[in-house]
């Protein structure tokens, strides 16, 4: 990000037109009965300044040749304000907030009535309703007709598993198979080895979807071959393509299952669509991510305490805001955005993103473009001070309670600092020994900052990433009135590169774009994302 700070260059050059000379206008002189002294005072008066007749007497004009005079002072007094004016803003136009070492100031905004909520209005036309069926009847079939076992691994982080996991019971329903009890699979980022049930409750789980899919724990016991599971190709689906349609599955995943009765399917990261499946099956997986996956007592426990000093830090009951800081070192490189440092941390990361994505770094050249290119299309993770300045302009004061959920930040302290300054209540909530017994799984970590966030007042993302299309998308389903702010990455940064853009422009920028970025119910439309916006089919009009 450029430094934000007063700007004490010059602008852009003010410019002002000369005042046309009128040459065919009659000389201002008084009713003389000699040429000679007609001619000798005009030729006098002509290379006099103009504001020398304001010294003479009064009586040398006449009254309607004075009523002009005045006009044109007046609009040289005009436009010589209206240049000064001109001049001294481009001189004087903060760039944003002053930069003071690793401290940032900006300028007080007054905080908005809504700085905490949605408008009540806006929130009270939908109500979610994927909840488990009234009746309480079945529509499985008997257990010795279902049509085979599935079984997956669901990959990646927490969240991406978690999505893993709804579609899979949405594709044991679209085939009528019973679904074995997904493996979240070691991750090789995170290098966790979790379980289900190291996250999860398991008997909510199963017993939730009783009347939708029948889910057992473990492969059947007549299937004496289990390493051959994932290991073999006659046992694993390998061809199902992104964003598949359920007709997919019936036409060539179907027939499979019904003749060797248990299959793998492999990889299973977004290998269901979202509009090309029955309105019932998008609402089974709302059913599933809103209300089968529970976690565990023990983190929902932590959670909660962790919300309750969030709102209790200062001895009185406040709202908190959660932060989603996507600035991690991977982030950061994956992004392959060009982000202010010194020299050598260009050059170490560099080599970070050579040795980790060799095909597109190539040998670097093309890399300056292609971040700018990134930058002005949103695209690049927000840096922790762009963060601070944005949320300051919306008017969030210093004293507001913010959690962040984030994972190392790159740059550490350094990189944190204008955050930290800008917005000092950002301390630790538990102590090493209440964290201990989740540390043992990363994932469980993850679980209490999903948690935390979805239970904020206001929850603000800085990067795109299923966790937050999760927490925004739950936040929305129940019932919008939590603001959940989604950052316009391409018009900050426009914002952010203005050398001469003032905080009165850049705090009403932010205000206007971000009216309709606060988690309010937005219509979907084709290839939406379920995960973010369930507001149909899983929701329905109050």
């Amino acid at each position: 990000m450029v430094e934000l700070r007063h700007s004490s260059s010059l602008g852009a050059r003010a410019s002002s037109s000369p005042m046309k000379r009128d040459e065919d206008a009659s000389p201002l002189i008084h009713g003389s009965t000699h040429d000679d002294d007609h001619r000798h005072h005009f030729s006098r008066d002509r290379d006099r300044p103009f504001w020398s007749f304001l010294s003479d007497d009064l009586r040398v004009f006449s009254p309607l040749n004075s009523k002009i005079s005045l006009i044109l002072i007046s609009v040289f007094v005009i436009v010589g304000l209206i240049s000064a004016f001109s001049i001294f803003n481009r001189l004087n136009a903060p760039y944003l907030c002053k930069k003071d070492g690793i401290a940032l100031h900006c300028p007080h905004v007054k905080e908005a009535p809504s700085l905490w909520e949605n408008p009540l209005s806006a929130t009270t036309s939908w109500k979610p309703c994927a909840e488990r069926r009234n009746d309480g009847i079945s529509d499985l079939p008997p257990e010795n007709e279902t049509n085979g076992y599935i079984f997956i691994h669901a990959e990646g982080g927490l969240n991406q598993q978690r999505i893993a996991i709804c579609n899979a019971v949405a594709v044991a329903k679209i085939m009528n198979a019973t679904l074995i009890l997904p493996v979240l699979k070691q991750d090789q980022i995170w290098k966790d080895q979790t379980k289900f049930e190291d996250i999860f409750d398991v008997d909510h789980f199963i017993d939730y979807l009783k009347n939708d899919v029948r889910i057992v724990r473990d492969i059947p016991e007549w299937f004496t071959d289990k390493s051959e599971l994932f290991t073999s190709i006659r046992r694993t689906v390998k061809n199902i393509p992104k964003y598949a349609p359920a007709q997919f599955y019936i036409d060539n995943v179907l027939p499979r299952i019904k003749e060797k009765k248990i299959m793998a399917l492999k990889p299973f990261v977004d290998r269901l669509g979202y509009d090309n499946v029955p309105p019932e099956i998008n609402r089974l997986r709302c059913r599933v991510n809103y209300h089968a996956l529970k976690f565990l007592p023990e983190i929902e426990e932590m959670s909660d305490l962790l919300v309750s000093r969030m709102r209790n830090r200062t001895g009185i009951s406040n709202p908190f805001m959660a932060l989603h800081l996507r600035f991690e070192k991977g982030m950061v490189g994956l992004s392959f955005c060009d982000f202010v440092g010194t020299r050598d941390e260009k050059d170490r990361m560099a080599e970070y993103r050579k040795k980790e994505w060799p095909r597109r770094y190539k040998n670097g050249s093309h890399l300056w473009q292609l971040a700018l290119q990134k930058r002005k299309e949103g695209r690049c993770p927000l840096e922790p001070e762009e963060v601070a300045v944005i949320l300051r302009a919306m008017g969030y004061p210093k004293e507001t309670q913010i959690y962040v959920a984030s994972g190392q930040v790159y740059g550490g302290q350094n990189r944190m600092a204008p955050l930290k300054n800008m917005f000092p209540s950002l301390e630790e909530l538990a102590t090493k020994e209440e964290l201990d017994g989740f540390r043992k799984h990363v994932t469980s970590l993850a679980a209490l900052d999903f948690l935390v966030c979805l239970k904020s007042d206001v929850f603000v993302m800085t990067h795109g990433g299923n966790f937050a299309k999760l927490i925004i998308g739950a936040r929305r389903y129940m019932g919008h009135r939590q603001k959940s702010i989604k950052p316009d990455k391409g018009l900050m940064s426009k914002s952010f590169g203005d050398p001469y853009m003032g905080w009165a422009t850049f705090v009403e920028d932010v205000v206007v774009t971000h009216q309709t970025r606060t988690g309010l119910p937005e219509e979907t439309f084709p290839n939406y994302d379920l995960w973010e916006n369930p507001l149909t089919p899983c929701m329905c009009r109050a």
